[in-house]
């Protein structure tokens, strides 16, 4: 009896260390994943919710210069916390309804023409930017294909109303595949960890609960998953006092919860594009990048308006003292002395996650830069090598799911224009003599001979196949179609 109590004490020694470490790991990854101005509102939510993290008082130059005209982050926060907040509403409202009124939630953009004058290079469509995702994930084939059929069955609210057996139907009849639910299932999950939260849910409910999953740890967390898995009936009628009683809150702790309810987007598919397009002049670059005549590229990571953090000297203080007079304390010292340690703890695990997160994209922006100095150097398109997360990942030492997080949110600011970092990935095609060439030459090649061909006989694949190669691309006819199916181009009778 005596081991085996001795056994189960050092397993939950164990694990309590493991699970700390997980906590500061997961910390890190989330700040390391935030672009510049949502970290901004990540500092001022947690220096408001721990009194021992404040603003350096000390002078320092550490960061690059500030990026002037960029809108105000509270307005612009505030305009998207209405819009989401009417959508919600709008949502709720339709629960019951026929799929076909649901609304489409927008913000305020008032023509397709003047989206797309906001947008850095070509305008790029909600499924296109999922595609990009999904081929920087790690999948078989059959995976991907299932993939790229689950991504072409949203809707225009990123969100999947055909059910599974629907879709395995669909397959084994259309594309000769048999996969089974599960399969499909599986690969759907996948798809629900893309950018935005809540893609390819297959309801309100589950798009909500998908979008709270990826929220910090923390009892308001506990609370809005507890809301919409148990209570969702009297979340969607609105029923905030019932809500308040099951979930025994007071007041102001049911307002706060429906407050961040709101703030939840139940079309999150509208989200993508929009993105890219309207919200680029509102987007502080992540980082700087000054390219000289000489070829020279340097960067900087942007701060924009990040302060300094420290420690609460009188929180530091007050531990010090606490400390050393531990003979002589009172339980109610003791209880502040807990308190004063674990504010002192987190405020300072805070601004070493915040350090992990500046020296991550410190490396892996210089890891970009030598790997597409060209690039950097002539702007050129062209002048892109091919690149993918796992290049990047050997580089620099981190794991794949870091350098994701680092270039599925960042943008960088060049002598060229800004550019998100998904932009300098680009897969490769290997010739049969071992050469590597970049998809993303081919495809422009592709492209233009595409647009020069005499549109009353438009070029064959096989006609394709051999102009390439006469250009220095000697890809096969099978790669012609499928690089020509991915850029959205008809097949030559259709180009008539």
């Amino acid at each position: 009896m005596a081991q085996e109590q001795i056994q189960e004490q050092r397993l939950t020694q164990q694990q309590k260390l493991v699970q700390g470490i997980t906590q500061q790991q997961l910390l890190q990854a989330q700040l390391t994943e935030l672009p510049v101005m949502q970290l901004q509102e990540r500092i001022v939510a947690e220096m408001d919710d721990n009194p021992a993290l404040e603003i350096s008082t000390e002078d320092y130059d550490d960061g690059p210069e500030y990026v002037e005209d960029q809108e105000s982050p509270n307005v612009a926060d505030d305009y998207e916390q209405e819009g989401r907040q009417t959508a919600l509403d709008a949502a709720l409202e339709a629960i019951g309804r026929d799929d076909e009124e649901l609304p489409v939630y927008h913000r305020d953009m008032t023509s397709k023409d003047e989206r797309e004058e906001m947008v850095y290079g070509d305008t790029e469509s909600f499924y296109d930017q999922l595609k990009e995702q999904m081929n920087m994930a790690d999948m078989t084939d059959e995976e991907r294909y299932v993939m790229e059929y689950l991504i072409g069955s949203l809707d225009d609210d990123g969100l999947l109303r055909k059910p599974l057996h629907s879709i395995c139907d669909e397959l084994a009849v259309y594309h000769n595949m048999e996969v089974s639910e599960r399969q499909v299932e599986q690969v759907l999950y996948l798809l629900q960890e893309f950018d935005p939260a809540g893609i390819g849910a297959r309801s309100l409910q589950e798009c909500l609960l998908l979008q709270i999953r990826r929220r910090e740890p923390s009892r308001l967390r506990e609370l809005m998953q507890l809301t919409i898995e148990t209570y969702f009936d009297l979340f969607a009628k609105k029923h905030w006092e019932k809500l308040g009683l099951q979930l025994q809150l007071n007041e102001l702790q049911t307002e706060m919860l429906i407050r961040e309810l709101r703030k939840l987007n139940p079309k999150p598919g509208t989200a993508i594009s929009e993105d890219v397009g309207r919200s680029i002049q509102q987007i502080t670059p992540d980082f700087i990048v000054d390219t000289q005549d000489d070829g020279t590229v340097t960067f900087q990571l942007n701060t924009g308006e990040l302060p300094e953090l420290r420690v609460s000297p009188s929180f530091t203080e007050t531990l010090q003292e606490y400390q050393n007079n531990k003979e002589h304390m009172t339980l109610q010292m003791k209880e502040a002395l807990l308190y004063t340690k674990k504010k002192v703890e987190a405020a300072q695990g805070f601004i070493d996650a915040l350090r992990m997160r500046n020296r991550t994209l410190a490396v892996t922006m210089n890891a970009i830069i030598q790997w597409q100095h060209r690039f950097f150097e002539d702007g050129d398109e062209a002048s892109l090598r091919p690149m993918i997360l796992k290049d990047i990942a050997e580089k620099t030492g981190f794991d794949l799911s870091t350098i994701s997080r680092v270039s599925n949110s960042k943008f960088a600011q060049t002598r060229w224009g800004t550019f998100p970092l998904r932009y300098f990935f680009n897969d490769s095609y290997v010739t049969a003599d071992g050469e590597e060439l970049s998809t993303r030459k081919i495809k422009a090649a592709l492209r233009e001979l595409i647009e020069a061909e005499d549109k009353r006989k438009p070029l064959s694949d096989d006609a394709l196949k051999e102009q390439l190669a006469e250009k220095g691309y000697p890809i096969a006819r099978r790669t012609v179609a499928k690089y020509r199916e991915q850029m959205n181009i008809p097949i030559a009778r259709l180009r008539k």
